[in-house]
């Protein structure tokens, strides 16, 4: 294909890569980095890598590698040891730069000094993809989800959007008291991060075009997504779409089979498994392929699992309020923290 062969030729500078692999995590658990293994150009995607995007005090964003001594801070890494490394989860994404140089600078920072490290408890999170041009989401993708909500399980994906607006991060906040809605919802979701250009893939190629995975919480006002036959306007608030702490490239994580939970000031409302979606996530890249292009960076929401408040009875609904605090949880994928004002 020539989109194949114009990937192909803007990736063989990676060619020999470098891989950072890791013991399956949740919550404060570490990836260890390791030697490289060489790339072929159908691994051409970034490898073996837990990645964050850290807020810096320029009020901008920049990457962070998450290794056994914390986050390796890359732009200061990078500044200091000049290995061409990509310095923004854009760049990863795009393929811009040496990524083995990311293994290279942890070794070096590791060598001489702490400074180029941040304690995970200290660090500030951004978005961990802080530039998608789409964000797409999926409706009613679980089937004890769709039970509780009084619908029939879904013949084909049913999609909606949210926009850059909406991005949110791990330790980030939303201001409900200055919304004009009252019924707030949370969804606890698996994000699927798009690596490759894709058009028209098909169900057994799809896997070859997901970058890797995230936690994340499409935060509802289901008032407002009532309001019309259109879902938008509930689904779009900003804030409401909260991603990371972390982007775990695919090749670490099986997104169809891991357990994903949500709990509400320590209460636990969502207890579930991935493997319970209607469509998986191969099936979701290839569908939503067929009807637009996606891009590296573009976003999908997998859907949420049974437990949200709208799927109680009427007289058992209490709606989320400022003050709520919600710890959003993905097997290997970590812990979400995200407060309500």
């Amino acid at each position: 294909m020539d989109q194949d062969r114009r990937e192909f030729l803007k990736t063989t500078s990676l060619a020999g890569a470098a891989a950072m692999t890791g013991a399956a995590m949740t919550g404060a658990a570490t990836l260890t980095v390791t030697p490289a293994q060489a790339q072929t150009p159908a691994q051409a995607m970034a490898r073996g890598l837990t990645l964050a995007t850290l807020r810096r005090a320029d009020g901008g964003y920049g990457l962070g590698l998450r290794t056994e001594r914390g986050i390796l801070d890359v732009i200061a890494a990078e500044a200091d040891f000049r290995e061409n490394a990509p310095t923004s989860i854009t760049q990863v994404l795009n393929r811009e730069g040496d990524a083995s140089g990311l293994r290279r600078l942890a070794t070096k920072a590791s060598a001489q000094a702490t400074r180029y490290f941040v304690a995970e408890d200290k660090a500030q999170f951004g978005p961990c993809v802080t530039n998608p041009e789409k964000i797409v989401c999926v409706g009613l993708n679980y089937r004890k989800h769709a039970a509780e909500t009084g619908n029939p399980v879904p013949k084909q994906p049913i999609l909606f959007n949210k926009f850059n607006s909406a991005l949110n991060h791990h330790g980030g906040s939303i201001a409900v008291s200055k919304e004009k809605a009252t019924n707030f919802d949370y969804e606890a979701e698996l994000v699927i991060v798009i690596g490759r250009t894709a058009r028209n893939v098909s169900e057994a190629d799809a896997a070859q075009y997901i970058f890797g995975f995230c936690t994340g919480n499409d935060f509802t006002a289901r008032d407002l997504q009532s309001r019309s036959s259109q879902w938008m306007l509930g689904k779009s608030l900003d804030g409401s779409g909260v991603i990371g702490p972390w982007l775990i490239t695919s090749d670490l994580v099986d997104g169809d089979n891991l357990g994903i939970s949500l709990t509400v000031n320590g209460q636990k409302r969502q207890s579930s498994n991935t493997s319970d979606m209607v469509f998986n996530t191969k099936q979701l890249v290839s569908y939503i392929s067929d009807y637009m292009t996606l891009k590296p960076g573009d976003l999908i929401f997998t859907g949420t699992p049974e437990g949200v408040i709208s799927g109680y009875p009427k007289d058992k609904q209490v709606w989320l309020k400022s003050g709520d605090k919600l710890v959003t949880t993905i097997d290997k994928l970590g812990d979400q923290h995200l407060t309500l004002t």
